[in-house]
């Protein structure tokens, strides 16, 4: 554990100067649990708001009525423009904010406090040094999805396998461990504190590692317990690796199944939920036959000892990137006249699902997407594919093989979703779920590398992939007793946001640097406004003295314009929008 300074040239008492409100109060576990409640409506204490991960906001008093008159506040630019690998990184965190101040995380994972009582300018008070090495070469996806807040500290996890904790009111570095390991092991998820424990899900499937969701001790970040996604030899879940028919008995050390987008909780019964990623290489069965558990799913395990309860594969032995490592929106719901506790999930795969959150079980699902072809349908008993045949190694989905030395296949929706990892969202007063995402397919192709050429810290496709048409986006609102879609709102570029919700309105950002708001029960646009940074990160909403505040992270869009000529030339500038009405 070490102990360090931090920069930006303040020192704690220069910050107490800057802070209009004063301290912050500790955020403790209580707190945590109560972020939805009305006593914390005002902040944003977690990265999905509340442990639900519903990402829905009481406050109202930015609505239907007043919209067209927000206006920008104030905006705070950042730093960490520094280059990765993969150029410059991206900006796809929540701010968090508690009684006026604001946290939040530049590509690196470098927390900041910002002042933002005043409501007309951002005050930085100080930025936490983490040492990280900011290596142009490291060939690691550089990103950051937000922080947690625990107690005195704010926790941030970092792409080189540390967490680190800061403290919330000097910004010096309470304790720093070395989670993961040195081959490729990293983060780029939300930390999410429970109780005494931080969660840190292991975020580098695609680089020939093995995913992990770890329980940190919150004082200390001392290990407490970890839940391995891809199981070895003799664990449940195991004998559904079949590496000896591969002829690579190891195949299960590279297998993938990372978890990068941060869990929910129920209190209730002590129990987290995460989704897991693809079976690793993505696009070469042949390398690791089987259903490959426990990728593609939705794992909810003990809070206390990380032990499984249940879980559910959407699509074993998945050749078509379709990863499940999505939002788990929980809530309470009627389905068919009976009340249930429900967990619901918008599938990579165009599906949209929800289970028994205390057993499970499946309960219904429906397409979201306007196109799928990679399947038939889906078990209306066991929400499975109807394809998917559980006596086979290799399984064929309607979309075609993926076989060495064999066709292309081309299947919708596009690898990247439907909803990737941008966060969904869900309004508990009208029981609608909301999410943003990509219309589009792609076109997938074999390529088989030896083991013995398989280095763990990089990538590993095992094929190659390629968009097949335009690719554009939508939002789509679904009734979840129901699974019945009540609104659909189609957009030029795919949505890379994801979605924040208030009693009235519907907030999401696009590629080419507009946020909008829409009419929650219609999906038609209210308000939009362009400021020219594309947004890969959802918007929150937060108050100081009662008035209502949006803000919403931009950054670079690192080249990824999805065929977009328009979007090609937007340049790096982290800046964190913030807006209101008079």
């Amino acid at each position: 554990m070490r102990m360090k300074n931090c920069i930006a040239g303040l020192t704690a008492v220069a910050a107490v100067g800057l802070a209009g409100t004063g301290f912050a109060g500790e955020v403790t576990a209580e707190r945590l649990v109560a972020a939805g409640s009305d006593a914390e409506a005002g902040n944003w204490l977690m990265v999905h708001k509340n442990y639900d991960s519903n990402r829905y906001s009481s406050l109202n008093e930015i609505n239907a009525g007043n919209v067209g008159n927000l206006h920008l506040a104030f905006a705070v630019p950042l730093g960490g423009l520094e280059p990765s690998g993969f150029g410059v990184g991206y900006m796809e965190g929540t701010p968090l904010v508690d009684n006026g101040f604001m946290y939040v995380a530049d590509p690196w994972g470098t927390p900041y406090k910002i002042d933002v009582s005043s409501g007309s300018k951002g005050q930085i008070l100080w930025i936490c040094e983490t040492d990280i090495d900011k290596d142009p070469t490291a060939g690691v996806l550089l990103a950051n999805r937000g922080l947690a807040l625990s107690g005195n500290n704010v926790i941030t996890a970092l792409t080189d396998g540390r967490v680190v904790a800061c403290d919330t009111e000097t910004g010096e570095v309470a304790w720093d461990q070395q989670v993961g390991a040195d081959q490729g092991e990293g983060f780029t998820s939300a930390p999410l504190a429970v109780g005494d424990k931080i969660l840190v899900g292991q975020s580098f499937g695609d680089w020939a590692t093995r995913g992990w969701l770890a329980a940190l001790d919150a004082a200390s970040g001392e290990e407490v317990w970890r839940f391995y996604t891809v199981p070895e030899p003799g664990q449940p879940g195991s004998e559904t690796w079949l590496c000896e028919e591969s002829g690579n008995p190891d195949c299960w050390k590279t297998g993938g199944g990372a978890m990068w987008v941060t869990g929910s909780y129920d209190p209730a019964t002590n129990t987290t939920y995460w989704g897991t990623g693809n079976p690793v290489p993505m696009f070469d069965p042949e390398y690791r036959p089987g259903d490959n558990l426990y990728t593609n799913s939705t794992v909810a395990l003990d809070m206390d000892t990380g032990e499984l309860k249940w879980h559910f594969q959407y699509t074993p032995g998945d050749y078509l990137d379709y990863d499940e490592v999505g939002t788990q929106l929980l809530m309470d719901t009627n389905v068919n006249g009976e009340d249930r506790k429900v967990l619901a999930h918008f599938g990579r795969n165009g599906v949209f699902y929800t289970f028994d959150r205390e057993n499970g079980s499946y309960i219904q699902s429906v397409q979201y997407v306007n196109k799928l072809n990679w399947t038939e349908g889906i078990d209306p008993k066991t929400g499975k594919p109807l394809e998917y045949d559980p006596t086979a190694s290799l399984q064929v989905y309607a979309a075609g093989e993926l076989r060495r030395g064999g066709d292309t296949v081309n299947h919708c929706p596009h690898i990247t979703g439907g909803v990737n990892y941008y966060p969904t969202a869900y309004n508990p007063v009208t029981g609608v779920a909301y999410a943003g995402g990509q219309e589009g397919c792609s076109e997938l192709e074999t390529k088989e590398l030896d083991p013995e050429d398989v280095t763990p810290g990089v990538i590993f496709l095992g094929g190659t992939f390629s968009g097949s048409g335009e690719q554009t986006g939508s939002i789509t609102a679904i009734d979840v007793s129901t699974t019945q879609q009540v609104a659909k709102h189609n957009t030029p570029y795919p949505n890379h946001s994801g979605m924040l919700v208030t009693p009235e309105l519907v907030w999401s950002g696009a590629l080419d640097g507009t946020i909008s708001a829409y009419d929650a029960a219609t999906l038609e646009p209210a308000w939009s406004l362009n400021v020219g940074t594309a947004f890969r990160a959802p918007p929150m909403t937060y108050a100081v003295d009662g008035k209502q505040y949006i803000a919403i992270e931009g950054g670079n869009i690192g080249g990824n314009a999805n065929g977009h000529a328009d979007l090609a030339n937007i340049q790096p500038s982290n800046m964190i929008w913030v807006f209101a009405v008079d």
